[in-house]
Protein backbone atom coordinates (compact mmCIF):
# COMPACT_ATOMS: atom_id res chain seq x y z
CA UNK A 1 0.00 0.00 0.00
CA UNK A 2 1.13 3.69 -1.05
CA UNK A 3 1.78 5.52 2.30
CA UNK A 4 -0.47 8.65 2.81
CA UNK A 5 0.98 11.94 1.87
CA UNK A 6 -1.51 14.31 3.18
CA UNK A 7 -4.02 14.82 6.36
CA UNK A 8 -1.49 13.30 8.76
CA UNK A 9 -3.13 14.31 12.13
CA UNK A 10 -6.68 13.44 11.06
CA UNK A 11 -8.24 11.15 13.81
CA UNK A 12 -9.19 7.55 12.69
CA UNK A 13 -11.70 7.26 14.90
CA UNK A 14 -13.64 10.07 13.54
CA UNK A 15 -12.57 9.93 9.82
CA UNK A 16 -11.54 6.35 9.13
CA UNK A 17 -8.58 4.40 8.50
CA UNK A 18 -6.79 3.52 4.87
CA UNK A 19 -7.13 -0.26 3.95
CA UNK A 20 -6.07 0.49 0.74
CA UNK A 21 -4.17 3.30 -1.57
CA UNK A 22 -3.12 3.85 -4.62
CA UNK A 23 -2.59 6.27 -7.02
CA UNK A 24 -5.94 8.01 -7.91
CA UNK A 25 -7.48 5.71 -5.47
CA UNK A 26 -7.94 5.39 -1.36
CA UNK A 27 -10.27 2.98 0.73
CA UNK A 28 -10.83 4.19 3.67
CA UNK A 29 -13.04 2.03 6.52
CA UNK A 30 -14.89 3.52 9.45
CA UNK A 31 -16.68 1.66 12.32
CA UNK A 32 -19.29 4.09 13.72
CA UNK A 33 -19.54 5.13 17.55
CA UNK A 34 -21.78 5.89 20.20
CA UNK A 35 -20.69 9.65 20.18
CA UNK A 36 -21.80 9.67 16.18
CA UNK A 37 -25.24 8.93 17.32
CA UNK A 38 -28.28 11.95 16.79
CA UNK A 39 -30.69 9.96 18.75
CA UNK A 40 -31.36 6.76 21.41
CA UNK A 41 -31.78 4.39 18.14
CA UNK A 42 -28.51 5.05 17.13
CA UNK A 43 -28.92 7.07 13.97
CA UNK A 44 -25.39 8.18 13.15
CA UNK A 45 -25.59 12.26 12.07
CA UNK A 46 -24.54 12.34 8.17
CA UNK A 47 -21.57 14.57 8.72
CA UNK A 48 -19.44 11.78 10.26
CA UNK A 49 -20.59 9.69 6.84
CA UNK A 50 -19.57 12.84 4.26
CA UNK A 51 -16.56 13.11 6.85
CA UNK A 52 -15.05 9.89 5.96
CA UNK A 53 -16.17 10.41 2.01
CA UNK A 54 -14.11 13.47 2.18
CA UNK A 55 -11.11 11.67 3.79
CA UNK A 56 -10.94 8.98 1.29
CA UNK A 57 -11.31 11.67 -1.55
CA UNK A 58 -8.44 13.64 -0.11
CA UNK A 59 -6.20 10.04 -0.10
CA UNK A 60 -7.00 9.73 -3.83
CA UNK A 61 -5.59 12.77 -4.58
CA UNK A 62 -3.05 12.32 -1.95
CA UNK A 63 -0.80 15.79 -2.32
CA UNK A 64 -0.01 17.56 0.97
CA UNK A 65 -1.95 20.57 0.06
CA UNK A 66 -5.03 19.28 -1.51
CA UNK A 67 -8.09 20.70 -0.58
CA UNK A 68 -11.86 20.08 -1.06
CA UNK A 69 -13.53 22.96 -3.43
CA UNK A 70 -17.04 21.50 -3.85
CA UNK A 71 -19.24 18.07 -3.31
CA UNK A 72 -22.18 17.34 -4.67
CA UNK A 73 -23.60 14.25 -2.49
CA UNK A 74 -26.42 12.22 -1.99
CA UNK A 75 -27.17 10.14 1.05
CA UNK A 76 -28.75 6.99 -0.28
CA UNK A 77 -29.55 4.49 3.18
CA UNK A 78 -29.22 5.59 6.53
CA UNK A 79 -26.16 4.26 9.15
CA UNK A 80 -26.49 3.09 12.75
CA UNK A 81 -23.73 3.16 15.77
CA UNK A 82 -21.86 -0.62 15.28
CA UNK A 83 -21.84 -0.30 11.79
CA UNK A 84 -18.77 -0.63 9.68
CA UNK A 85 -18.81 1.47 6.50
CA UNK A 86 -15.64 1.73 3.18
CA UNK A 87 -15.44 4.56 1.45
CA UNK A 88 -14.03 4.14 -1.48
CA UNK A 89 -12.52 6.83 -3.94
CA UNK A 90 -11.21 7.02 -7.63
CA UNK A 91 -9.89 10.41 -9.15
CA UNK A 92 -11.44 11.34 -12.31
CA UNK A 93 -10.36 13.85 -13.35
CA UNK A 94 -6.91 16.11 -13.45
CA UNK A 95 -6.63 19.21 -14.80
CA UNK A 96 -3.88 21.36 -13.41
CA UNK A 97 -4.68 22.36 -9.98
CA UNK A 98 -7.86 20.71 -10.03
CA UNK A 99 -9.10 17.11 -9.30
CA UNK A 100 -12.69 15.59 -9.37
CA UNK A 101 -12.75 12.59 -7.41
CA UNK A 102 -15.72 9.87 -7.11
CA UNK A 103 -16.77 8.48 -4.00
CA UNK A 104 -19.00 5.86 -2.70
CA UNK A 105 -19.61 4.42 0.93
CA UNK A 106 -20.94 1.18 1.66
CA UNK A 107 -22.08 -1.07 3.96
CA UNK A 108 -21.05 -4.29 2.85
CA UNK A 109 -22.33 -4.21 -0.67
CA UNK A 110 -25.46 -1.21 -0.07
CA UNK A 111 -24.66 2.14 -0.86
CA UNK A 112 -25.13 4.59 1.35
CA UNK A 113 -23.92 7.59 -0.02
CA UNK A 114 -22.37 8.59 -3.05
CA UNK A 115 -20.25 12.11 -3.76
CA UNK A 116 -18.69 13.88 -6.81
CA UNK A 117 -16.02 15.85 -4.84
CA UNK A 118 -13.94 19.04 -6.52
CA UNK A 119 -10.50 18.89 -5.03
CA UNK A 120 -7.71 21.71 -5.60
CA UNK A 121 -3.72 21.15 -5.39
CA UNK A 122 -2.27 24.28 -4.02
CA UNK A 123 0.77 26.03 -3.99
CA UNK A 124 1.25 26.83 -0.52
CA UNK A 125 -0.62 25.76 2.44
CA UNK A 126 -4.42 27.24 2.57
CA UNK A 127 -3.81 29.03 5.78
CA UNK A 128 -1.42 30.72 3.80
CA UNK A 129 -3.15 32.15 1.37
Amino acid sequence: MQEPNTHPRIAPSLCGTPVALAPGRAVVRLTLGPAMAVDDRGLVHGGFVFGLADYAAMLAVNDPLVVLGAAEVRFTAPTAVGETLEAEAVQDEDAGKKRRVSVTVRRGDKAVFTGSFTCFVLQQHVLDL
